[in-house]
């Protein structure tokens, strides 16, 4: 294959991708089809099986390649966190960025469709992934040396964080209020939490001591 028609399938995929989110966004994952992403991408029908051999995979890498797309974009902010308070306070700040920019709309659209499992479970669980391994690395160097690293595992720690604010997106499309207090509870632990990691000497082996004995209980 040529660089030019090397260069132009890579192209229409990349708008194959870019319609299957536009049409998530605007009109659901259920309205998702080779004809409504054809048109979208103002290509044949034919590409999208030639290029990713059915719609479904079409979606499932469309769903990976937008999400690395937006991790991309807070990689560097993920690596200057120093403290809970601040991994929170960046969650707060992607999570009013991605619902203003309607990426929450996909997401919750495509954990929809995983709920039937296939391909797309897969896909949006390789997705969150890519967010939930950035999450990891952030706790695993803000706990380092923390009382709580002796009782808290920065894998299941992430995982609960992600699902959190996971959890509020599907909630704020009810309750916005409700979300929104959600989130000042969150921030109002971290802000605890970073308290106890100021704390001095003897105070934080007493900590230590508490935990390691409610640990073994």
């Amino acid at each position: 294959m040529s660089t030019g028609r090397r260069t132009s399938s890579v192209a229409t995929k990349q708008r194959l991708v870019d319609a299957t989110v536009e049409v998530i966004r605007l009109q659901g994952i259920t309205a998702v089809s080779a004809r409504t992403v054809a048109a979208a991408a103002d290509v044949n029908q034919a590409l999208i099986f030639y290029h990713f051999g059915s719609v479904d995979e079409l979606v499932a890498q469309a769903c990976i390649a937008a999400t690395e797309d937006r991790v991309a974009r807070y990689r560097a902010r993920f690596a200057e966190v120093s403290t809970l308070g601040e991994l929170l306070a960046l969650g707060r700040e992607i999570h009013v960025g991605e619902r203003a920019d309607g990426n929450m709309v996909v997401l919750a659209q495509t954990l929809a469709g995983a709920q039937a499992g296939g391909r797309l479970a897969e896909a949006t669980r390789a997705a969150l992934e890519k967010w939930i391994v950035e999450v990891r690395a952030a706790l695993e160097r803000v706990l380092t040396g923390s009382p709580l690293a002796e009782v808290a595992d920065p894998g299941a720690l992430a995982h609960a964080v992600s699902a959190s604010f996971l959890g509020l997106t599907m909630f704020e499309s009810v309750d916005p209020e409700g979300g929104e207090q959600a989130l000042e509870a969150l921030g109002r632990l971290a802000e605890l939490v970073d308290v106890l990691e100021g704390l001095g000497p003897i105070a934080t082996r007493a900590v230590r001591a508490k935990l390691r004995k409610n640990a073994k209980a």
